[in-house]
């Protein structure tokens, strides 16, 4: 909007000086310049100075319009050049965010952080800062950071964060650049992993600029040929050809499932996952055994093709296969459910049965996994369950297979009676259920608080700021008056949410601000430094980094009272009202 408001001031000025120069000349058309010019010779006059302004007048006329029309070319190309830069997903206004975010800040410090923060193993409230962060359209840095290394800062985060409706709505809203190859590549990959080969198809007819990648177009005629459209595979394929294209592995498989030739195949490829799936179409008889060095993405494949070894099949005399199964339900190459029947076709006594808790430290790890859960099968006692549960999760997490019981147990403990849950194992049954058993709580509201009262409806629009404030100055009324209420404490999170509505516009009276202990700011000088400098993004990008792994309701109040200062300070308010909604109100 700024550039086409600056536009339009040019085109103004543009018609204001045609306008001039029109008038000008017409005031000029009844003077005879030679005549005048031979009188003011024969008079020696010096009258000639009163046409000469109108001469130069013109010629600055006209070098303005030469300069303002190279002004609006330069602009209007910089808005073009503009709009391949603009690389994301989500308007600025959504969340209160600007075009201009990075500008501002040193590329070499953004690629600082931005390493930091990939060894991190983000919470999922640092993730969504972060992503509405790098997927909000926006200008890139003007300094040490080019428009590539900009770009794949955004692909690298879709890319594992592994969220596939979101990769391809990021490639499609993006077509008017080509994007970097890694993430159609990603994304078909995938897709096809998870035996989802027309949604791997379908892309290619929603986007017009394919990156020129070999990979990509190999994997388009193979689409073509899938959906039956031969004439335009063999069309693409030999355009192909024509660039210099060779690849005998390729150009086989192309030619078999064409029709043009019958040969069996024996030869399979692992090079990639396009090669390994059309080795599965074209080898007789096909069939493989994935190793631990497999990549992870052909395991999957396999296992959405049922081409994996069933647990029903598997020998129980063939330690190292049982151990692959770990590794691979760890790893979410087998179900965490696979894993568990396998562990139930153990044989077991009923004395290791009835002393479980001494005869799994005899047996090998795998076997002493698989008595530990046939012994809580059986169990009938909720303090026996849970005790057994919790033997079982150590004895995987000890071996590094932390991720091959995590879904299933949770599901065993939400069907456990809390109530009977004893209290050695209070803190175990929490932490595994953390996060699952305040999601569909409600807001619990206590008006004698102020940060647990209906003020909080504010934030979540329930609310206007004029009845916000009205509520407000009714309570600190009551404080102030009310003897019992003088030693009224003001928490962090009541000073947090009453200075949010201050910064939102509202106004209270003076004499109720000596209640209250505002401002009392404590953010980091590094930040108040860049909000100075307008560093909107590296700000959110440290904000991400002191978020790291932890949760927001896990934070202290006074870190939640900086980050909340800070959105305040750049009023971000939508982020900051999500933040305030998630750690403020008290949930039953």
């Amino acid at each position: 909007m700024r550039i086409l408001r600056l536009l339009n001031k040019k085109f103004l000025l543009i018609f204001t000086s045609l306008f001039l120069i029109f008038n000008v000349s017409k005031s000029n058309e009844p003077v005879d310049i030679w005549n005048l010019e031979k009188k003011n010779n024969e008079s020696k006059k010096t009258d000639t100075k009163d046409i000469t302004p109108n001469k130069n007048s013109n010629t600055i006329i006209s070098n303005n319009l030469e300069n303002v029309s190279s002004e609006i070319i330069s602009e209007a190309n910089d808005l073009n050049l503009n709009k391949n830069y603009l690389v994301g997903l989500y308007d600025p206004a959504e969340n209160d965010l600007t075009i201009n975010m990075w500008e501002f800040s040193d590329g070499e410090k953004i690629l600082k952080i931005i390493k930091k923060i990939q060894k991190l193993n983000l919470s999922n409230d640092a993730k969504e800062i972060y992503s509405k962060l790098l997927l909000t359209n926006s200008l890139p840095p003007k300094k040490n950071l080019t428009n590539e290394q900009f770009i794949k800062i955004k692909v690298d985060w879709l890319i594992k964060n592994n969220n596939l409706e979101l990769i391809k709505e990021f490639l499609i809203k993006n077509d008017h650049s080509i994007i970097d190859s890694e993430l159609l590549k990603f994304y078909l990959d995938q897709k096809l992993s998870m035996a989802d080969l027309e949604s791997a198809c379908s892309i290619f007819s929603l986007l017009k600029n394919l990156p020129k990648d070999s990979y990509i177009s190999k994997y388009k005629i193979y689409c073509l040929i899938n959906n039956k459209e031969n004439e335009i595979a063999q069309l693409q394929y030999d355009l192909l050809k024509e660039s210099g294209f060779k690849d005998i592995f390729f150009e086989n498989k192309f030619n078999f499932l064409m029709g043009y030739n019958k040969k069996i195949f024996l030869k399979i490829s692992e090079k990639n996952l396009l090669e390994f799936h059309l080795s599965h179409l074209t080898v007789s008889n096909f069939e493989y055994e994935p190793k631990a060095t497999t990549d992870k993405i052909i395991w999957k494949y396999l296992y959405s093709n049922n081409l994996l070894t069933k647990v029903s099949d598997i020998d129980l005399d063939d330690r190292e296969k049982i151990k692959s199964i770990e590794k691979a339900t760890h790893s979410g190459n087998y179900k965490e459910k696979d894993l568990l029947d396998l562990y139930t076709r153990f044989q077991f006594n009923i004395y290791q049965l009835i002393s479980v808790l001494d005869s799994y430290k005899l047996l090998p790890e795998y076997e002493a996994r698989a008595l530990l859960y046939q012994a809580y099968l059986i169990s009938n006692e909720i303090p026996t369950k849970i005790k057994l549960l919790q033997i079982l999760k150590e004895e995987f997490d000890k071996n590094n297979l932390s991720n091959a019981f995590n879904s299933e147990l949770i599901i065993i403990l939400e069907n456990l009676n809390d109530e009977e849950i004893p209290a050695e194992y209070i803190e175990f049954y929490n932490i595994q259920l953390e996060g699952k058993k305040n999601i569909n709580k409600k807001v619990k509201f206590n008006n004698k608080i102020i940060h647990q009262s209906k003020l909080i409806n504010y934030f979540s629009n329930n609310i206007g700021i004029d009845k916000a404030g009205k509520d407000l100055e009714k309570k600190l009324k009551k404080i102030k008056k009310n003897k019992k209420n003088k030693k009224y404490y003001f928490s962090t999170k009541d000073i947090i949410l009453i200075e949010s509505l201050l910064y939102d516009g509202l106004k209270i009276d003076d004499k109720y601000k000596s209640l209250l202990e505002l401002n009392r700011s404590n953010i980091p000088t590094d930040i108040e430094v860049m909000i100075n400098d307008g560093e909107i993004a590296m700000i959110l990008l440290r904000l991400v980094e002191i978020i790291g792994e932890d949760k927001l309701q896990d934070l202290g109040t006074e870190t939640l009272y900086f980050i909340i200062s800070v959105f305040n300070k750049l009023n971000i308010d939508k982020m900051r009202n999500n933040i305030i909604l998630k750690v403020i109100p008290l949930k039953a």
